[in-house]
């Protein structure tokens, strides 16, 4: 039998490890040696403390106020299209896409862009706040703690493995259409759980 512990790390995995816009967004940023440490804390924390929450039995206060998340989705989605335009434009615009090649960007926007991709999507609370929290509940005491423990550290694992394991794609990213197909994939993949999350409404 599994501890806690490695049984929330699993779970944890599963749900983080997809093709997703803050897993783009993170690779991205590792392409491009750029703040990849902060923004890979602010997620792995970000995460950490919505686990937190959920095993704290924050989930059933969530799910009794649906109009919370409806907004949240909302958000979300205008949010996830903006930035697939910026992609889109990236992939078609040389000179955008130089600029985004080269030269540090901006922190402040990078990490206004990373709280965005995690706190605007529902998904986040979905996973973290009411699954994982939910399933915790069949922990009791230390164990449950461990297994929340686990859950978060998987985060940690998956956002620093990406963030800085992307670095071994750069011979791949020495070309510029390797870019371009890479903002492609961003602006579709962006797109798509916009038009998901809208949908997720009716």
């Amino acid at each position: 039998m599994l501890s806690p512990f490695i049984s929330g790390f699993l779970l944890g995995g599963s749900l983080i490890v997809a093709i997703g816009a803050q897993n783009a967004f993170i690779l991205r940023q590792g392409l491009l040696r750029q703040h990849v440490f902060v923004l890979c804390l602010v997620c792995a924390l970000s995460d950490a403390v919505l686990i937190a929450a959920g095993v704290g039995g924050l989930g059933m206060l969530v799910a009794r106020f649906p109009l919370l998340l409806t907004a949240v989705t909302i958000g979300g989605a205008l949010f996830l299209f903006a930035y697939a335009l910026l992609a889109l434009r990236r992939a078609l615009d040389p000179r955008a896409l130089e600029a985004a090649r080269g030269g540090e960007a901006n922190l402040g926007v990078a990490l206004a862009a990373c709280l965005a991709f995690t706190f605007l999507n529902p998904h986040v609370y979905l996973d973290t706040v009411l699954l994982i929290g939910s399933i915790s509940a069949t922990h009791e005491g230390v164990a449950r703690i461990a297994f929340g423990a686990g859950a978060a550290a998987a985060s940690f694992v998956w956002f620093f493995g990406l963030g800085y394991g992307a670095r071994l794609l750069q011979p791949l990213f020495a070309r510029p259409s390797a870019w371009r197909i890479l903002d492609l994939v961003i602006a579709a993949v962006m797109a798509a759980i916009g038009i998901s999350l809208l949908r997720g409404l009716a």
